[in-house]
């Protein structure tokens, strides 16, 4: 890897880390100059850095016009819900044929950090962590890649949804663990229809909540492409 890789890489999983936390929210206008600035770079790792966040779909990138912080409306945010239903019941029968007993020790402990996180910011990498897990196969890179892009792009919005002001949504949190329980009992059991039917409906649950919020997909971002004010 040359220094400029390096360094792309690098600036890359800083901007990603502010972009899930929420610093840089959907819809800010990311100017190379002021990150190669920031970093003490040219801009020529700079350019590296936004494509990389572009396949992660973290970013959006405008020939000649610039890059954004990625940005949905609830439409858009319905529409990657509804695919995850889909995908991710399917990536998780591929892989389960490759789960141990010590995959099994692995994803209970993956649960009980779901469960012990204190921050939002740590029980969605937690929460990642887990669903990543349990859909790890050594044959599905491509549909992997495709569902961790989905992620991405709702990661701000589901954060949003673990705002403290609202007992519904900290009740949901008690959902996800006991919805996560019961994915990992059919995972363990090797129970497949089980598994695909839990996670859809783990998921489904998740975008119904969504639904009933369309206030987070108003935010305080510049306005760019695909942004939702």
């Amino acid at each position: 890897m040359t220094h400029d890789q390096a360094a792309s890489a690098r600036i890359a999983a800083e901007l990603r880390s502010r972009i899930i936390q929420g610093v840089l929210v959907p819809g800010t206008r990311i100017r190379q100059e002021e990150i190669a600035e920031e970093f003490g770079v040219s801009r020529l790792p700079i350019r590296e850095t936004l494509r990389i966040l572009e396949s992660s779909g973290l970013v959006t990138l405008v020939a000649s016009t610039g890059a954004w912080v990625s940005a949905l409306d609830l439409d858009e945010c319905r529409e990657i819900y509804l695919m995850r239903e889909r995908l991710e019941p399917l990536l998780l029968r591929m892989a389960m044929p490759s789960h141990t007993a010590e995959s099994f020790i692995g994803f209970e402990a993956s649960a009980q950090r779901v469960e012990a996180a204190t921050s939002p910011g740590e029980f969605l990498e937690c929460d990642h962590d887990f669903h990543r897990a349990l859909m790890a196969g050594p044959t599905t890179i491509r549909l992997h890649d495709t569902v961790d892009h989905l992620w991405n792009l709702t990661h701000y919005y589901r954060r949003q949804l673990l705002a403290p002001n609202a007992v519904t949504r900290r009740s949901r949190r008690e959902d996800i663990f006991a919805e996560h329980r019961m994915i990992l009992r059919a995972v363990i059991d090797g129970d497949v229809e089980s598994a695909e039917a839990m996670l859809a409906l783990h998921i489904r649950h998740t975008r119904k909540l969504v639904e009933l919020y369309p206030e987070i997909f108003t935010h305080g971002g510049a306005g760019g492409p695909g942004s939702s004010r």
